[in-house]
């Protein structure tokens, strides 16, 4: 392209007006499907194109090395490839090790990837005994503190004020953040948030280093602004010093990450901070049929926000979305299978195909009815691509062929290599196996596409080097199981959404209305998912058998064509109902007034037999439950609550609900592990 405008062709008038904005302030508020990619590299193309700007001016900041590459391949595809586009991180860390040895002297810290290793010795020096599921939730509570600016002896107060539920003690998290941070300045390390941090700080410490930053970057471009959080929004300030030549790009129907400290305030008041600011909603949706964008445009208006967008479908009518309930989970989850072979069976590719859930420990059903069913699936989440093992074994035997290639075609050289480390002209069963051969699968696609374009293996190899550092996966063969959070910025032409429940979306945790409004925006992005096919189902009970006691959720109320869902308590009214009921001691026939005494069903102070054993059985079998859903213990149930079941051993699930704080919710989920454990 020579001619600026060319840039603007094909974009529609919302696009455009985006492209032709290209000096900031700007605020795109984007929906999901509305082309938010295209319209700012096209704004960016546009403006370097036109001279608007310079092109090494430009920092164009998002939130994942994957969505940075992606960024790049079009703006160099537009004639503007001497744009930086980086992630916040990546972005900062590049400046501080730049001006380290000048200001600060000496070698930069090093950069740790994950905080448990510096969690687990700072448990040994409080002579703590470590859990490692335990130690990533603390480990979660330190990076939400950090990036809301609390320090450790300000932790206690921030988490209450936050109703914040840590997986111990708040004073014990505060002690653990505090010896975490002394052991990293010790060691001469950075975290993640400490290097925005540091950044920040050595820019406002330091004039000289802000202005060289400042004159380098003058034009900014910050995606999926309704997930900055900040301390991001701390460095984005410091880098514009009072500037305002900043485009954001985000959609209010999108912010699902509240819980790690993001905040959509600065998206949604953005032109509060900027009264002269352009704002721009994209709402054509070229994603999803009308059938979809009506179910979430449904979804979304029952919510209380104030800043939704609603989408505009693009597309041609596709089929309705369906709505199925089960008898039980491996109802569902082979249901769901056998739903996924028709759409395989009329041509629907695998890796087309996905499985939503709300939390990882949900995928196991599905990963055992599709490998029953002979469908190969995909864990996303789990490990990425470029470092599952065949892969990086695969990718050093190419580096190394292609130190000593001879010039052999290159489709018949890679697959005469991969062959070696396990890829077969048929694919194996399922399971590992079938995970590996599709991981070497995609390998031989991929160098098939390029020996098309007249690749040699030495081209190759650069490409996967260069896909490997920006986390560019090739497609691989499968459906995808993934949770909600997990698929953000991801679509496929069908998608199941699977236990859609009560107390699983909204999760049982999700109390405040701004928790539960959270919850719904996460439906809304699974919804938002699927191209043209959509099928959300839930289980009755938990397993075959049981009672069937579940109820949709109440998101999908007046929304499936079936009755809605009797008037629900909500988690605090619930709680408050339980505690103000007069209940006697027990043992003294005391009136209890404290809730834990009233779960107890005794005074404290008086005496009470158990069976030790069955304690002890049920704090293993809640240990492995939290691990297994990703939870802290507490939520599953807590010591007092335990200590109750214990103590009255129940085995009918009428007695089970004679015990305070256990609702319908709790015995849905875990009722009858519960009974199973007390019964021996």
């Amino acid at each position: 392209m020579n001619n600026a405008d060319d840039v603007l062709i094909g974009l529609d008038p919302e696009q455009r007006a985006v492209a032709e904005a290209v000096r900031g302030p700007v605020c795109v508020l984007a929906g999901a499907g509305t082309g938010k990619t295209r319209a700012i590299t096209h704004r960016i193309a546009y403006a370097v194109r036109s001279g608007a700007v310079d092109p090494q001016s430009v920092l164009a900041v998002t939130f994942t090395t994957r969505a940075a590459g992606e960024l790049r391949q079009r703006l160099r595809t537009l004639g503007a490839p001497g744009v930086q586009a980086r992630t916040f991180h990546a972005a900062a860390l590049r400046q501080l090790t730049y001006f380290w040895p000048r200001v600060i002297g000496g070698a930069a810290p090093s950069v740790i990837e994950s905080k448990l290793p510096v969690l687990v010795e700072a448990c040994r020096r409080l002579r703590r005994s470590p859990d490692r599921s335990e130690l990533r939730d603390i480990a979660a509570e330190v990076e939400w503190a950090k990036v809301t600016q609390i320090g450790p002896e300000d932790y206690i107060a921030a988490a209450a004020k936050h109703h914040r539920t840590p997986p111990v003690p708040a004073e014990e998290v505060a002690r653990l953040y505090d010896a975490y941070e002394q052991l990293r300045r010790e060691r001469h390390l950075v975290d993640f948030e400490t290097i925005l941090e540091l950044t920040a700080a050595v820019m406002t410490e330091h004039q000289e280093v802000a202005t060289q930053i400042r004159q380098q970057y003058r034009y900014f471009v910050v995606d999926e602004y309704q997930d900055v959080n900040p301390l991001q929004k701390l460095l984005l300030d410091t880098w514009l010093g009072g500037r305002d030549d900043l485009c954001v790009v985000g959609d209010p129907n999108q912010t699902i990450y509240s819980f790690t400290g993001a905040s959509p305030r600065y998206l949604t008041g953005f032109g509060v901070e900027h009264p002269d600011a352009a704002v721009i909603r994209l709402v054509r949706d070229y994603r999803s049929t009308p059938q979809v964008v009506d179910l979430a445009n449904l979804v979304i208006a029952k919510g209380k926000s104030p800043h939704r967008l609603e989408l505009v479908a693009q597309r041609p009518d596709g089929p309705r979305p369906s709505f199925s309930d089960y008898d039980d989970e491996p109802a569902e989850a082979a249901g769901v299978a056998r739903a996924i072979r028709k759409l395989l069976d009329k041509g629907v590719h695998s890796r087309e195909i996905a499985v939503l859930f709300r939390v990882n420990s949900q995928s196991e059903s599905y990963e055992e009815a599709l490998a029953k069913a002979d469908i190969p699936y995909i864990l996303r989440g789990a490990e990425r691509f470029f470092e599952r093992p065949e892969v990086r074994q695969a990718v050093v035997l190419l580096r190394g062929a292609a130190r000593s290639s001879a010039g052999e075609p290159l489709a018949s050289e890679v697959h005469h290599i991969l062959a070696g480390v396990g890829l077969t002209p048929s694919p194996p069963g399922g399971g590992k196996a079938r995970e590996k051969w599709e991981s070497l699968k995609a390998l031989a696609d991929l160098a098939e596409d390029m020996a098309a374009e007249g690749a040699d293996l030495p081209a190759f190899v650069a490409e996967l080097e260069r896909r490997a550092s920006e986390q560019h996966a090739p497609p691989v063969e499968g459906v995808t199981l993934a949770s909600l959070h997990a698929a953000k910025g991801l679509e496929w032409d069908a998608v199941f959404l699977v236990g859609v429940t009560d107390g699983m979306l909204p999760i049982i945790y999700a109390e405040t209305p701004e928790q539960i409004e959270e919850e719904r925006r996460l439906l809304y992005v699974g919804i938002t998912r699927a191209r043209e096919h959509l099928s959300i189902s839930w289980a009755l009970s938990r397993a075959p058998g049981g009672r069937k006691s579940r109820r949709p959720s109440r998101f999908l109320d007046g929304l499936t064509g079936r009755a809605s869902s009797p008037p629900r308590i909500a988690p605090a009214q619930r709680e408050r109902r339980q505690v103000a009921a007069p209940m006697s001691c027990r043992v003294c026939t005391k009136t209890l007034v404290a809730a834990a005494e009233q779960k107890l069903g005794r005074c404290t102070t008086c005496p009470a037999d158990y069976d030790e054993a069955l304690l002890e059985r049920l704090k293993a079998w809640r240990t492995a439950t939290a691990k297994e859903a990703k939870l802290p213990p507490y939520v599953i149930f807590t010591d007092v609550t335990l200590q109750a079941i214990a103590e009255r051993a129940p085995v009918t699930e009428q007695e089970l609900r004679t015990i305070a704080g256990i609702g319908k919710v709790k015995i849905d989920r875990y009722g009858e592990a519960v009974l199973d454990l007390c019964r021996g």
